[in-house]
């Protein structure tokens, strides 16, 4: 997360609280998704908004979530998960994901930076620093509620990286004249990038505030 000050009351952007409830949704019922090295002020609003805010609280089919102010060493110190055992899911990696990859060979799945920049500023680089074991997820970037998506596909549903369809850098339209291109990677379902729901909508208020501006 970015920094903040730590006695600030955090309301964190609507567009982060879509994706992080999203990836709890394409984590899936039997998973946990940790958010980890967040400010005291940003972990109280991520506890918040995703159990009292969000529709997606209700689902038996999302997974569960801890968010803690501890960086993921320390995490990984607490619960007795060695390195090793963590792979870090960077773009510079030069091994792809594999389903093997899910066989045991790996507790934990790793994703850095904050939630595709663009361009790219590498802040997994601080993590690739660490000597986490990596694999990467092709060239072209995701969001990171997508790179979950896909990794789970792979490691758990047993898809390769090429067998999953995707739209690249796919245009949301609006209507006739008004539309916005995203520079990432999505998952693509019916022909459509798998966005978080709400997330079209927001794009949209998103679009005609800086018209209005």
């Amino acid at each position: 997360m970015e920094e903040d000050e730590q006695d600030q009351v955090s309301s964190l952007p609507r567009w982060v609280l879509l994706e992080y409830s999203q990836m709890l949704k394409l984590a899936g019922k039997d998973s946990t998704v940790a958010f980890t090295h967040l400010s005291k002020s940003s972990c109280a609003a991520l506890d918040r908004a995703l159990t009292e805010n969000h529709p997606s609280k209700d689902s038996s089919s999302t997974a569960s979530f801890e968010s803690h102010t501890i960086s993921i060493l320390e995490l990984m110190k607490t619960r007795n998960v060695p390195l090793e055992r963590v792979c870090l899911l960077d773009p510079k990696a030069p091994q792809e994901l594999g389903p093997d990859d899910g066989n045991g060979k790996f507790e934990w799945f790793l994703f850095g930076g904050i939630l595709g920049d663009d361009p790219p500023r590498d802040r997994t680089g601080e993590l690739r620093s660490l000597g986490f074991p990596t694999r990467h997820l092709g060239p072209v970037q995701m969001t990171t509620d997508t790179a979950l998506g896909v990794t789970k596909l792979i490691v758990e549903d047993k898809n390769t990286l090429s067998g999953i369809p995707y739209l690249d850098h796919p245009t949301i339209r609006f209507s006739k004249t008004e539309s916005v291109e995203m520079p990432f990677r999505y998952i693509m379902r019916d022909g459509e990038p798998v966005l978080p729901p709400g997330m079209k909508q927001h794009f949209y208020e998103d679009l005609n505030r800086v018209f209005d501006d």
